[in-house]
């Protein structure tokens, strides 16, 4: 089963040079055990273009979706056998990352 690890902060600040060699140590690490899909870091929420295309026209707005106080900085898709195995790995990607994360399965 395949899991949608969101890594959220509260501000948009880089990984320091420590957590980001945690980090790569915690990507080889899921490479090496085959649960790595996929990751990637994410743009401060400034960046975001929301779009509503549920009428006649798409509706095109600067911002992020919401406004909140903390916000999506990364990701990681994850294989786990079952829903204990990725929070386990969630874990570990907080602590390598120093951030919160959400764990949540695909469908």
């Amino acid at each position: 089963m395949q899991y949608l690890v969101s890594v959220i902060h509260d501000s948009a600040d880089l990984a320091t040079p420590e957590e980001m060699a945690a980090i790569d140590v915690f990507n080889d690490r899921l490479q090496a055990e085959g649960h790595w899909v996929f990751a990637g870091g994410l743009a401060g929420p400034g960046s975001a273009t929301v779009i509503d295309n549920r009428g006649g026209e798409a509706l095109f707005t600067d911002g992020p979706y919401l406004e909140s106080k903390e916000h999506i900085i990364g990701f990681w898709i994850m294989e786990a056998d079952d829903l204990d195995v990725a929070l386990k790995l969630a874990a570990e990607g907080s602590k390598a990352c120093n951030r919160k994360v959400e764990v949540r399965p695909f469908l």
